[in-house]
């Protein structure tokens, strides 16, 4: 696996804003089988039936009221290990150079990531589901009801 200093031939990196424009907060952990980049799936597709937990911080408990009446929920993530410095990448799968904001990769200026992910159970404050494609102990940014007549645009 390459250092955050090493790039392929044709990315392009730059250098990083001084400081951040806004802060966030997280509202939990997701936990999922995958320690390290090499195993994690590389879209939430390929996850397949593995099962992550999603453990929310019990202050936001009141929050996931009424969350069991969806079967897929919008999930939003920090992808906190990902290199942030890259304008343009060369992806494994192409060898071709490709802006990032044109790929789903996690690395980007903001490495926010997006899964719409099947609710499988809720207890208390731990949601177990299906379709994330983070690495274990990925910061939690927030959850969202997923609904097919807002959010898919085929309708």
């Amino acid at each position: 696996m390459a250092s955050d200093d090493e790039i392929r031939d044709g990315e392009i990196r730059i250098g990083l804003p001084a400081g951040f424009d806004t802060g966030l907060y997280f509202i939990g952990t997701i936990r999922t089988p995958w320690r390290n980049r090499a195993d994690c799936p590389k879209n939430p597709r390929e996850a397949g039936d593995a099962v992550s937990t999603i453990e929310v911080d019990p202050r936001y408990a009141a929050a996931l009221s009424g969350i069991e009446a969806y079967a897929h929920i919008v999930v939003l993530y920090f992808m906190d290990r990902a290199r942030r410095d890259l304008v343009v990448q060369v992806p494994r799968h192409s060898g071709a150079a490709t802006g990032t904001f044109a790929l789903r990769s996690p690395a980007r200026p903001n490495p926010i990531a997006v899964s719409v992910a099947e609710l499988v159970s809720i207890e208390g404050t731990v949601l177990r589901v299906r379709g994330l494609d983070c690495l274990d102990g990925t910061p939690l940014i927030d959850l969202k009801p997923y609904r097919p007549a807002v959010d898919s645009p085929d309708r």
